[in-house]
């Protein structure tokens, strides 16, 4: 089993005023979709994990961030990728539940859906709650050390880091590190 668990906000598109990214303003991040396509044809089941706080304020609702979600997939179908599940936490920080990352109780539960052990989930962000909840239960790390990323802090120094979703993609499926052949045209009846 290979599990990528992806944090959605700052690591699969960019973040938006407090965090929230208007449908119109979803945009992935440089590279992204073709490394998640990447991952696909290696055989990785990748998951997302979003913390939307949002929700529990009143921000938004859920039909919006579906819309958001069917975007994504869109765009994530058209460069040949897919991410199978996105699961995210609706409460807020005060509401102090187990499924806000940094708690690792949201990863658990993508886990625990794909029969997957601790050290076959790699989970990959931007943000240290993201790493925080990966760690706590066992998996492997990776920081995307993207343009305009702050850099990561000394006590993470441990976990992997790549500059672009391209090297990310050729260190975890080094075998398709080239697209599919474009499928045959048939040639018209005549």
């Amino acid at each position: 089993m290979k599990l990528a668990i992806l944090d959605r906000i700052g690591t699969l598109n960019a973040e938006g005023e407090d965090s929230i990214v208007a449908l119109q303003d979803w945009r992935p991040q440089d590279g992204v979709l073709d490394a998640i396509a990447q991952l696909n044809r290696a055989g990785w089941h990748v998951a997302l994990a979003s913390n939307q706080p949002g929700l529990g304020r009143g921000s938004f609702d859920v039909t919006e961030l579906n819309a958001i979600h069917t975007r994504m997939q869109r765009e994530l179908a058209n460069a040949g990728a897919r991410v199978e599940a996105a699961f995210f936490c609706p409460h807020t920080p005060e509401d102090r539940c187990s499924c806000r990352k940094p708690a690792p109780g949201l990863l658990q539960q993508i886990t625990a859906r794909y029969g997957a052990e601790p050290h076959e989930v790699w989970v990959i962000g931007q943000e240290l709650v993201h790493l925080a909840a990966g760690e706590s239960m066992g998996a492997n790390l990776v920081w995307m050390a993207l343009p305009d990323t702050a850099a990561l802090p000394a006590p993470w120094a441990h976990v992997m880091q790549y500059q672009d979703w391209s090297a990310l993609a050729d260190a975890l499926a080094p075998d398709v590190q080239t697209p599919p052949p474009a499928p045959l045209q048939a040639s018209p009846a005549i």
